[in-house]
């Protein structure tokens, strides 16, 4: 990672179909990954968000407010 300082990232985690997890970084564009268990998820989703970090040179990362559950 480009920056010595740490970030922090939010990770929105589901289950698939086929019983993996299956997390998205909303703050990073196209940052997701998947695992047998949360924590391979989370090793995996790391390296991703480094990745990403690297070829989008991103300066300025938007807020993550949260999520709204809206009953319909």
């Amino acid at each position: 990672m480009m920056n010595a300082a740490k970030r922090e990232f939010y990770v929105i985690i589901e289950r698939d179909e086929d019983g993996y997890y299956v997390g998205e970084v909303p703050q990073l564009k196209a940052c997701y990954s998947q695992g047998e268990t949360i924590d391979e998820l989370i090793v995996n989703i790391k390296e991703v968000i480094e990745l990403c970090l690297e070829t989008e040179n991103v300066e300025i990362i938007p807020e993550f407010v949260g999520i709204q559950k809206i009953a319909i």
